[in-house]
């Protein structure tokens, strides 16, 4: 490194023929600093030819552990796979032979795509593989030649320099006591009080005698000299601060500056108690009026604060200390290796760290500072800065002493309402220096008035403290613009960088020349997102304009490295981090080694891997460069570095475009916040303003979008969320900056309460897995040998047969239930078959079977007398849930007709639920209705009136008033196969679908559940479901006229005003069977959860039930039975009792899991308990099962639906290719069963569609079968487990409804997984429903909470769904909790709210349309 005036700087090609606008300072001649450090450079063309030097053995004082590139030579040895010997296939089955370790090696290859391969590429499975970004061919990338490092001009060494800041102190404090050396202001400007240096050395010395001896005993002091203690003192009152510190400095103790806690969870105070607890913190330094204003407990004790160790609070007021002895003295030594003081830095995640500073430090610091700012015996310097840390108190509390010179500390109380009063005090003072941020700058500008008595001429330097930040040249810019005509000179501007770790980092001198214009570099905003410097010119919109933040600090040598990896020298037109090698630097982050590391003790190398100096460099936390003529460049902090896509991006640069959209007529200056999130393996930048009170919504969408619009042109990214917060919302720093880690976590946590949120995933999620083309399935050419398909067993399985079943059931005997019932009412006419409960839990009604028998042939007789019906004429019941129901159905078998069990209208919602009940009555061709008096008058009402059309009503029949004869002769049907019954069922998806039930089918599924569930007549068994449809209806009506035994019937609607009603019922009963729906148990789980202990104390007892049977038509809903059987095992329930079934429409129970418990499962009449699997729901996506672990990622629990019915077939088989299927595959569940509903009942003759439901053959394999296609996917896994028969037991997990799932990005999703990872997402959300609506995924979700809360959910939403199933959700709908429509069975109908949506009938909280 050559050059007698100025040193020559490698320039690389692209910035040599730019003309920067730059001045050169003349610099000293590199020479050997006073450690000798010394720097090695390679001559460029050795770099690349040389060996690596062998760095395994360098050595030298400091020990060096240099990383090793990865990849390099060290070699990782390859996991074995089992032994060498024992080969393995590569399915993992182990094959016994020896084999040659080459063949092992082959087999270890074939295996090993198992294992997840590079880093970059995120395979999330084997199939939906993530986008990676893939790098652009066209980025740019650095050309220059590796840089040189930097050093800074000598430290001059001044003889009447002091050894230590203490030396300085005592110096001043004796020979100058009266010189002022801080005053202080009121919030009203004027001045409050001049501490002088006398003043200063008495009070330190005092503060100093009294830490060291008045506290603890004579024997035990609490604090020994190098002890930690904390000064906590406000931002108004700098000159106790400044007593406290020098206290400390004198008694040797070490200082810990944090700011007042106000209340006992402020903002990232809890993460300051960390560092005080870690640095081993017992007292507080205060001062009396902060020590009254600390928060107080009713005994008047100061409360430990939240994460914060135990400390003793010492005033040090002068009137409350004592005075030290006339023979005491502190001990003032030349400034050493001891720590002086330690400044807490808050990382970016929030995280507290004390960064120690060495006395020697301190003082080298002071002194550079001095030579670098010209400083003077006796000068002004005003400080608007916080003294307590940084800038501030290196100007303002440390080198001021060391210069003797005056500081006017500007409190930011009198900013607040003064904006104006720095620049007022520097013409006051006629001050030299003055020490702001370009906020105070702005604020000037702001509040600046043509004042005319403001002259800056005696200003010399304007050190502005955050100079790095991109927007603070706009600020110095236009600061200088208004103020130059009031004196202000444009080299009197000196920003600054800084960092707790590096302390000053560079500062532009003051010069006295001003014609030489400072530095400004205009770089391409693209370059800087790929770490490359590119010049452009300002007319462009997307460049990055920087001053220089001048040279290297005197005795300092500064290079930079690339960010991440190791430290290599960056080229000279690379953005890397600035390091730092100098003594007026931090030594470490205090109790952190490791941290310590990687920080302070950083060996720069050059391309060839050698270190370029022995002594470790800093990182400095800057990112940078070093420019032409040695000025220092700031581009960006690493804690505001955003890596999105592979791009770097700034935080502060996107602040500075969002402030640049319409500045200070929207969001406060300064108010806004912005971080990434991870959100699905990448980076996702968010922007959080506060707006101002009067804007209106129209203004923030207005400035939102335009902000996105800016932001996407000059940074080319999209923002990924940006949301407006109320004035005043954000967790504030002590001196009223946003405090962002606090703000993040706000957000992460959805406590934020935005007003506006607009998220715009569309644009910036750009890693989805590319959407599924649809494989061919295997047709029907496969290999097909017995009952294996593709080398795989057939998924089949069948419940018990039932011819080969030997039972007396007597009921076998007849054929139709109208025999059996006749035969009871002959044989046991006074056994007891239906008990109907009231609310109270007391016997509203029962009927025993000649009670039964009676009541219907009165109904028929009325049937056929007064409805004139025919044989085979349907009829519906319209009856609430109860005895008359029963009755009714069986009056209508003994006259021959066909009844349709339809729920009544709801009195208090005539509008919405009785045009159903009129659609049910028209579609099944009811020829009449029978009901209640009651209903009748409903019916006929004027709300009814104004619901539907009542004249079109079939003639409808009271069955409170029956004759009193009986019919000449009860019906028997001709055929089995005629029709018994019609069963309508409202479908989640919206559809009324009847189906045929025939007589024979009817027998058939009451002997199946009577085997299953071994009824006979001296059982008792409770039924809490609705009775209109599917198996609720079968147990009802029909179970106990064939088996016998009696039912206690539970209507569902009862338990809304007595929740406990069905669970008492059972203990009271002693019942040993419960059949119940989901939303019977919800009610359960919701309303009794905190009753448990009440309903103990009621003698509630639930030891008796073997079996409690969910009926559902669903999969099973693994965590409400969990829930259900954990919260009420207290009272007795056993955790096997609890279990499911599956019904549906071709097939109205196809599953039922009876447990045996105790003896009975002994003797083996039961089956296993139901299995749980997991699955990985991404494979599900694709229609694919894969079993992972419990608690694997992206793993979704299954719980088998209980025992497949004696007589019921069940296979799998593909959809669409309708091929069978082989185990543990996804397909469609077909079911062979003597139970089949023989085919559906429309009024619209349209059966061919659907007739294939009913009688679907097989493609190939065993086509003669006739199967019923359930529209259910699911698959059957052989299990471990044996049946009763001794068979090995087959299992059927059902997955969900066909026509319910989501055809998104050509997968399938089923709702139900997606609103389950929503309704995790957030605590207020209670419930969830998803549905498409022209390919936009709609989320709709209950809130329960405040309004406010609303918003908070939009994001999280978002992240939960794109993380857990790779889904933008198109729209967000916010509503009140009961909005989401749900059926009797407790399931969710998702079209009619997707209808309700549509038309805009919802009446939600907030919709959010992502865009």
């Amino acid at each position: 490194m050559a050059g007698s005036g100025q040193r020559k700087i490698p320039l690389d090609e692209t910035l040599k023929n730019v003309s920067f606008k730059i001045f050169i300072t003349n610099v000293e001649k590199p020479t050997e600093n006073e450690r000798g450090k010394v720097f090695t450079t390679c001559p460029e063309g050795e770099e690349n030819h040389s060996a690596p030097p062998d760095v395994t053995t360098y050595t030298s004082e400091h020990s060096i552990q240099v990383e090793r590139p990865q990849g390099s030579t060290s070699s990782r040895t390859a996991p074995k796979y089992g032994n060498a010997e024992l080969m393995e296939t590569g399915d993992g089955v182990p094959v016994s032979s020896r084999v040659s370790a080459k063949i092992q090696q082959l087999v270890n290859t074939l295996k090993r795509p198992k294992r997840p391969p590079l880093r970059e590429f995120f395979v999330d499975d084997f199939e939906e593989l993530l986008e990676v970004q893939q790098p652009d061919p066209n980025q740019p990338k650095p050309e220059g030649a590796q840089m040189l490092a930097m050093r800074g001009e000598q430290l001059g060494v001044v003889t009447n320099w002091p050894p230590s800041l203490e030396a300085a102190l005592q110096r001043w404090g004796t020979i100058s006591p009266k010189a002022p050396c801080l005053t202080t202001m009121d919030t009203n400007g004027k001045p409050l009080y001049i501490l002088t240096y006398g003043k200063l050395w008495t009070r330190s010395m005092k503060v100093a005698y009294n830490i060291l001896h008045k506290l603890g005993t004579k024997q035990e002091p609490m604090v020994r000299p190098g002890d930690r203690v904390a000064l906590v003192f406000p931002n108004n009152d700098p000159a106790a601060f400044m007593v406290a510190f020098y206290g400390c400095l004198l008694a040797e103790v070490v200082p810990v500056p944090i700011e007042v806690p106000l209340t006992r969870k402020d903002a990232g105070s809890q993460q300051i108690g960390f560092l005080l607890g870690s640095c081993g913190v017992t007292v507080a330094l205060t001062s009396d009026a902060c020590h009254k204003g600390l928060p107080k407990s009713p005994t008047g004790e100061i409360p430990q604060f939240k994460g914060w160790p135990k400390l003793l609070w010492f005033v040090t007021e002068s009137k409350h200390l004592s005075k030290p002895p006339r023979d005491w003295f502190p001990h003032i030594k030349d400034a050493n290796n001891d720590t002086a003081y330690i400044e807490y830095k808050t990382c970016k995640d929030g995280s507290v760290l004390g960064v120690t500073v060495t006395r020697i430090a301190l003082l080298t610091h002071c002194q550079a500072l001095t030579q670098a700012c010209g400083y003077t015996e006796a000068e002004t310097i005003v400080n608007v800065l916080d003294f307590k840390k940084d800038v501030g108190l290196w100007h303002g509390i440390l080198t001021s002493v060391m210069n003797m010179m005056h500081v006017i500390s500007i409190p930011y109380s009198l900013m607040k309402v003064n904006p104006l009063s720095w620049i007022q005090k520097v013409c006051q003072y006629k001050a030299k220096v003055a020490c702001v941020k370009s906020r105070d700058m702005h604020w000037a500008l702001v509040a600046h008035r043509d004042q005319r008595d403001i002259n800056l001429s005696s200003l010399r330097m304007l050190i502005v403290a955050d100079g790095a930040n991109p927007w603070s040249i706009s600020s110095c810019d236009a600061f200088l613009n208004v103020f130059q005509s009031k004196g202000l000179r444009q080299e009197v501007i000196c920003p600054c960088a800084s960092s707790p770790e590096a302390l000053t980092v560079a500062i532009r001198r003051p010069t006295d020349d001003s014609n030489q214009p400072p530095g400004r570099g205009v770089l391409s905003m693209h370059g800087l997102t790929y770490g490359v410097i590119r010049v452009d010119s300002e007319e462009k919109l997307s460049v990055l304009t920087v001053q220089d933040v001048g040279l290297v600090m005197p005795g300092a040598i500064m290079c930079a490295v690339k960010p991440d990896g190791i430290p290599q020298l960056c080229r000279t037109d690379e953005i890397g981090e600035l390091c730092v090698c100098a003594i007026a630097t931090g030594t470490s982050y205090y109790g952190l080694s490791g941290m310590t590391k990687n920080t302070f003790e950083v060996f720069p190398m050059t391309s060839s891997g050698a270190p370029i100096s022995e002594y470790p460099f800093i990182r400095t936390g800057l990112l940078g460069f070093i420019g032409p003529g040695g000025l220092v460049f700031v581009v960006g902090k690493m804690d505001g570095l955003m890596v999105v896509s592979g791009r770097r991006h700034n935080a502060d640069d996107i602040v500075a475009t969002a402030l640049a959209v319409e500045p200070m007529k929207f969001v406060y200056r300064g108010r806004i916040a912005v971080f990434s999130v991870t959100v699905l393996h990448d980076e996702r930048i968010v922007i959080v303003a506060e707006q101002r009170p009067d804007s209106t919504e129209e203004d923030s969408f207005q400035w939102m979008s335009r902000v996105l619009q800016a932001i996407d042109s000059i940074h080319q990214v999209g923002v990924y969320c940006l949301a407006l917060v109320p004035a005043n919302t954000l967790p504030k720093t002590p001196l009223g900056g946003i405090h962002l880690s606090e703000t993040k976590q706000l957000f992460l946590e959805g406590a934020l309460h935005p007003c506006n949120v607009l998220m715009c995933p569309h644009t910036c999620v750009t890693n989805l897995p590319k959407p599924r083309q649809k494989q061919p399935e295997i047709g029907p050419a496969s290999v097909m040998v017995g009952n294996l398909v593709s080398g795989k067993r057939i998924a089949q399985a069948s419940g018990r047969d039932l011819g080969q079943i030997e039972d007396n059931d007597q009921a076998r005997k007849f054929l139709f239930l109208s025999e059996v019932l006749q035969w009871r009412a002959q044989t046991t006419p006074d056994h007891v078959l239906y008990t109907l409960l009231n609310c109270r839990g007391t016997i509203a009604n029962s009927l025993t079977c000649v009670q039964l028998h009676k009541r219907a042939e009165k109904i028929a007789v009325m049937l056929m007398e007064r409805g004139h019906l025919q044989d085979g004429d349907h009829v519906a019941l319209v009856y609430p849930p109860g005895i008359d129901l029963i009755a009714a159905f069986y009056g209508c078998l003994y006259a021959g007709c066909v009844p349709i069990t339809v729920r009544p209208p709801h009195p208090q919602n005539i509008a919405t639920t009785l045009p159903t009940v009129k659609m049910i009555v028209e579609v099944s061709r009811s020829a009449c209705l029978m009901t209640t008096q009651l209903i009748c008058k409903l019916l006929r009402s004027r709300e009814a009136a104004a619901a539907v059309d009542v004249r079109t009503w079939p003639p409808i029949l009271d069955t409170d008033d029956l004759p009193k004869k009986r019919p000449a002769q009860i019906y028997k049907p001709s055929n089995p196969d005629t029709l018994a019954y019609l069963d309508f069922s409202v479908s989640t998806t919206g559809m009324l679908a009847g189906v045929k039930m025939s007589h024979a089918a009817t027998s058939a599924f009451c002997r199946s559940i009577k085997l299953q569930c071994e009824l006979y007549p001296s059982r008792e068994v409770a039924i809490c479901l609705d009775p209109y449809c599917g198996l609720g209806f079968v147990l009802w009506c029909l179970c106990s006229v064939y088996s016998g035994h009696q039912s206690i019937l539970i209507p569902p609607s009862e338990l809304e005003t007595n929740p406990a009603l069905w669970l008492l019922a059972v203990s009271q009963y002693k019942v040993r069977d419960t059949f119940c729906s989901y939303s019977v148990m919800e009610l359960c789980t919701k309303g009794l959860g905190s009753q448990t202990e009440s309903l103990k104390a009621r003698g509630l007892d639930l030891s008796r039930v073997r079996t409690c049977v969910v009926v559902a038509e669903e999969r099973p809903r693994i965590a409400l039975t969990q829930s259900f059987s954990k919260l009420f095992k207290d009272l007795g329930l056993h955790p096997r009792a609890v279990s499911t079934s599956f019904g549906c429409r071709v097939n109205l129970a196809i599953c039922l899991q009876p447990h045996r418990l105790g003896k009975l499962a002994d003797q083996g009449t039961s089956g296993p308990d139901p299995t749980t699997v997991y699955v990985d729901m991404r494979a599900l996506r694709h229609d694919r099962v894969r079993l992972v672990e419990r608690g694997s990622p992206h793993s979704l629990p299954l719980m088998e639906s209980g025992k497949i019915l004696p007589g019921v077939r069940i296979i799998i088989a593909n959809p669409e290719t309708k091929g069978p299927l082989g185990d543990s595959h996804l397909g469609e569940i077909w079911v062979h069963s003597a139970h089949n509903a023989s085919g559906y009942f429309t009024i619209y003759g349209d059966e061919s569609l659907q007739s294939d439901h009913f009688n679907s053959r097989l493609s190939f394999g065993d086509t003669q079968t006739i199967w019923a296609r359930t529209g259910y996917l699911g698959f059957l896994r052989r299990t471990e487990l044996t049946d009763a028969n001794g068979e090995r037991h087959d299992a059927l997990y059902v997955v969900g409804a066909l026509d319910e799932a989501m055809e998104l990005r050509g997968m399938r999703y089923h709702p139900i997984d997606i609103e389950t990872s929503v309704i995790r997402a957030h605590k207020s959300v209670t419930e969830c429903a998803v549905f498409t609506w022209t390919n936009l995924l709609v989320v709709v979700v209950e809130l329960d909470g405040s309004e406010q809360e609303a918003l908070d959910l939009v994001p999280l939403v978002t992240n939960v769904v794109l993380e857990e199933h790779y889904l933008i959700v198109g729209v967000v709908v916010v509503v009140d909790i009961g909005v989401i429509p749900i059926n009797s069975r407790g399931e969710k109908q998702r079209m009619h709210l997707r209808d309700g949506f549509l038309a805009d009938q919802l009446d939600p909280i907030y919709v959010a349309y992502n865009m």
